[in-house]
């Protein structure tokens, strides 16, 4: 029996996204080999949020998939003292990708994202291969070259290679066109929900923006086919949408909770969108340009040329050049204008990049090019004419363009792969001509090394200057590995939570070297949590999204604080010296996390020291007033308003200096509260504390000073870094033996028994307890509780879950659902019965088909009303499964128009 083979179309779509996707990951490794960047070098890749967020995520996907994470799929116990987990889950790890975390080791975490990410930019230039084929037959390497571009673009170097959840977005976006080419072909209608769910689920945000743009490119093709009637344009929209709405449905569960996460989240300042300038927009255009707040516009040169070129290409049909160009354009300028701006964001204002969709633009102009290469190499007039254009573009770019903007190796660059591309292009045409293979062979090899050498020093470019312009966190070391083990040997969950301490290594401590803290950074960071811990003299950075732990005695006891790690300030973040010994654990004795309280007899105010003592339910602290402050000359500062105003600089030290004095009782802890000063602040013979308050975007905590003296007064010496202010009463003075009496107090009346699962919490009371039952976790929205099984209503108290008890209740339970999951889920439904309807159709038709005698071929046809061989559409032929009829797939081949063909 011979040996099954593909048909000549899939073959050559699996050799072309084949060579693309190797290309492509080669191309992406040797830049950051350039860069010396890791896993290549000494220059770590954990940048801004991808040190912050996304690494920490996929470390607790890893603790998830092999059982040793606090809490589940829907409740996470490690960060924010307990909080939502399964928005955070569909935000950063729903990608299919995301699971090979589990196949390396749990400090190998960094090289796990490395490799996802670099496999995930090989996807999407195999898949936009495939979608080029699809759309056109033609040259399998053309196919290829183009797929390498679209993965390759500025936006995929720029932004995506450090936000690696956004790549599935590179990868839907062609996935989501073929979509479109399958309902106008009225095929694969099963295969086309799954696809469209698979990209909603593996990253709902960037798929949302690769929705949009596949619609405008299925738009433009109904507007190029001129061999269909509008009734089979309708039913083609009609098709598409239903897969849209079918698949978007089957994702419900997880999106539903995500957008609730969204809306519950702390807000942030909405910006107004500004426009960067066309200069800056057509500059990066370039290779080796670095600009965050401008487009990443880059594809490489060959693509770019190609794309210009097709308006003058007479090979390719009028109504198809004008449609496309027009297409072009106007998606360009869609980046530029203030409403489509906000619909291709979903109407959100986003936090960082404002053009996140530019990925797009990349897919759109490399689907222009290879419509102007499939139709026909060009010829020297349309070569000509089209790098004429891009020669302009540039020119006008340049003239305004912001300094900086552009490399040094950017102009050179682009000049020397226009000759190159140019060249290679009149060589191809020349071997077409003469049909010689030698020729050809050389016109495609110029072309793969002008795209790999201006996207590998692009990439290597972007490396450096990203780095230089965020913070930077390190990759897995000996901080890290000291820091999980002594956690893991102090941890006692749920007898009491250990706390991975005030001086964190990244934004989500909790999640990479374990433990449970306050910290926690998200985009869904509750917005009752972050008021919480605020009100409780909690800092926080990225405006009110990334909590940081505090280091407080006080706060301890309320949240059952058990256990504290310290240790020495990261070496990385702040070039310290390196880190020689293990940190070190104190450990308190605290409640545990279920205690009973008396109702509040007031709401939260201004003073953190009052808030904590109104939610302890006793005084222990006292505080000495309004203290003394004098300037770096003696002078003596006056209070206003806002506190005592002060000014300093980084480099003028005698003239930031300030001397605070004020007084404690003998022994007491001294606490500084300052949210809005940047500086150090340090006692005579002791440590400097440092306070990073910038409003809006950080506010410092309240943090120790160190003890008072045997007569009560002390000196403070503040060094002022920034213009900020002083809080008239920041100074709070603890007694720790008050915190002592109060926290037997709590144990003595708190639960006798605490149990927590994955999803939830119960607790065993003492007989006769009445006020309310307070669990140390914030009163986010998804809670249920109920009382001795019966159900009774959750209420906040003063930010935390409780629940009222009326001296009866012995025993309370919680479980937490979240929200939208319900909702979601019956949505899922609705939509798994819309699928099995589709699905029971497609088999009636067929059925019906058979019956009828209909010849016996059956091309799995959704209704399409035209032929069924092949994947063909009545009105012409395919090959390779494109649709045929249009007017831009009416242009055959010619004979021997791909003599390239025979050189690989």
């Amino acid at each position: 029996m011979a040996p099954k083979t593909l048909p000549p179309g899939a073959a050559e779509r699996l050799r072309a996204a084949v060579v693309a996707a190797c290309v492509a990951a080669l191309a992406f490794c040797v830049g950051d080999a350039i860069a010396r960047q890791y896993p290549f070098g000494w220059r770590t890749r954990n940048v801004n949020d991808l040190g912050n967020q996304y690494v920490p995520y996929h470390v607790h996907l890893w603790d998830l998939l092999h059982g040793k994470a606090d809490g589940g799929l829907l409740l996470n116990w490690q960060s924010g003292y307990g909080t939502s987990f399964l928005p955070d889950l569909g935000t950063y790890l729903t990608s299919p990708f995301a699971l090979l975390v589990g196949v390396f080791p749990r400090d190998r975490i960094d090289l796990a994202l490395y490799v996802i990410t670099v496999l995930k930019t090989a996807s999407a230039a195999a898949a936009m291969t495939c979608l080029l084929l699809a759309l056109r037959p033609g040259r399998w390497w053309a196919a290829g070259l183009l797929g390498t571009s679209y993965a390759l673009c500025g936006w995929t170097l720029m932004l995506a290679s450090y936000n690696p959840m956004w790549l599935d977005g590179l990868i839907a976006f062609p996935l989501l066109c073929l979509v479109g080419e399958w309902a106008r072909a009225g095929r694969r209608p099963i295969v086309s929900v799954l696809v469209v769910a698979l990209c909603w689920t593996a990253n709902f945000y960037s798929a949302y923006m690769a929705t949009v743009g596949a619609g405008l490119v299925f738009i433009a093709r109904l507007l190029t086919d001129t061999g269909s009637a509008t009734r089979r344009k309708l039913s083609s929209a009609g098709r598409a949408a239903i897969s849209l709405v079918l698949g978007i449905g089957l994702t419900a569960p997880l999106l539903l909770p995500i957008v609730e996460g969204a809306h519950l989240a702390y807000p942030l300042p909405v910006e107004e969108f500004e426009p960067t300038s066309w200069y800056d927009l057509l500059t990066r255009l370039l290779p080796g340009t670095y600009g965050f707040e401008t487009p990443s516009t880059y594809i490489d040169t060959g693509a770019l040329l190609l794309a210009l070129v097709l308006p003058f290409h007479p090979a390719v049909p009028r109504r198809t050049r004008a449609v496309w160009t027009v297409l072009a354009v106007a998606v360009t300028g869609s980046l530029q204008w203030g409403p489509t701006h906000a619909f291709w964001h979903a109407f959100t204002s986003p936090n960082g990049s404002q053009y996140r969709q530019t990925f797009v633009l990349s897919g759109v102009l490399v689907i222009v090019a290879w419509l102007a290469v499939a139709h026909g190499l060009p010829g020297r007039r349309q070569v000509a004419c089209g790098a004429g254009v891009m020669t302009a573009l540039v020119g006008i770019g340049a003239i305004g363009a912001e300094r900086g903007l552009a490399g040094v190796g950017a102009y050179p660059g682009a000049a020397l792969g226009l000759v190159a591309v140019v060249g290679a292009l009149l060589l191809l045409r020349r071997a077409e001509r003469v049909r010689r293979t030698l020729p050809a062979a050389i016109g495609i090899g110029l072309l793969f090394t002008t795209q790999f050498a201006q996207s590998a020093l692009s990439n290597a470019w972007t490396d450096g200057k990203r780095e230089a312009a965020f913070d930077d966190y390190a990759v897995w070391g000996q901080r890290h590995q000291w820091q999980y083990e002594t956690i893991a040997a102090a941890d006692g969950w749920p007898a009491y939570r250990t706390e991975p301490g005030r001086e964190q290594t990244v934004g989500n401590d909790p999640l990479v070297v374990g433990g449970q803290g306050a910290q926690y950074y998200s985009s869904h960071t509750p917005e009752v949590w972050t008021r919480t811990l605020t009100a409780l003299g909690g800092g926080w950075t990225s405006r009110g999204r990334s909590l940081q732990n505090l280091d407080n005695p006080v706060t301890d006891v309320l949240f059952s604080v058990g256990a504290r790690l310290h240790s020495p300030i990261d070496p990385h973040q702040r070039g310290a010296a390196p880190q020689t010994a293990p940190p070190t654990v104190t450990r308190e004795q605290v409640p545990p996390l279920v205690t009973v309280h008396a109702p509040a007899t007031a709401p939260y105010g201004r003073s953190p020291y009052r808030n904590q003592e109104l939610l302890l339910g006793s005084r222990v602290y006292t505080t000495p007033g309004a203290f003394r402050l004098h300037d770096s000359q003696g002078r003596a500062v006056d209070s206003g308003p806002d506190g005592f105003r002060v000014t300093g600089s980084h480099g003028d030290w005698k003239s930031s200096m300030y001397k605070l004095e004020a007084s404690c009782p003998a022994g007491d802890r001294i606490f500084l509260w300052s949210p809005n000063l940047m500086g150090n602040v340090h006692l005579t013979r002791e440590q400097p504390v440092r306070f990073v308050g910038r409003a809006p975007s950080h506010r410092a905590p309240v943090q120790p000073l160190g003890t008072a003296p045997a007569n009560g007064r002390f000196t403070a010496w503040v060094r002022v870094l920034e213009p900020g202010t002083l809080e008239a009463d920041g100074i709070g003075c603890l007694d720790l033996r008050r915190l002592a009496a109060a926290e037997r107090g709590l144990a003595a009346g708190a639960a006798t028994r605490v149990d927590v699962t994955d999803d939830g919490i119960s607790a065993q009371l003492p007989p006769g307890s009445r006020g309310f039952a307070v669990i140390s976790t914030p009163s986010i929205k998804g809670w249920g509780c109920a009382a001795d099984g019966a159900s009774h209503r959750v209420e906040s108290y003063l930010g935390l879950l409780s629940v009222p008890l009326d001296g009866r209740t012995t025993r309370v339970s919680c479980t937490f659902t979240p929200p939208g999951l319900r909702l979601g889920e019956a949505a899922c439904g609705a939509s798994l019965l819309g699928v099995a309807g589709l699905a029971a159709y497609e088999w009636w038709r067929r059925a019906r088909r058979r019956s009828s005698g209909a010849g016996g071929t059956d091309d799995g046809g959704w209704n399409a009303g035209g032929s069924a061989s092949g994947g063909s559409v009545s009105g012409g032929s395919v090959s390779g499964g494109s649709v045929s009829g249009a007017e831009d797939d009416a242009t055959p081949r010619r004979a021997g128009a791909l003599v390239e063909d025979r050189v690989v």
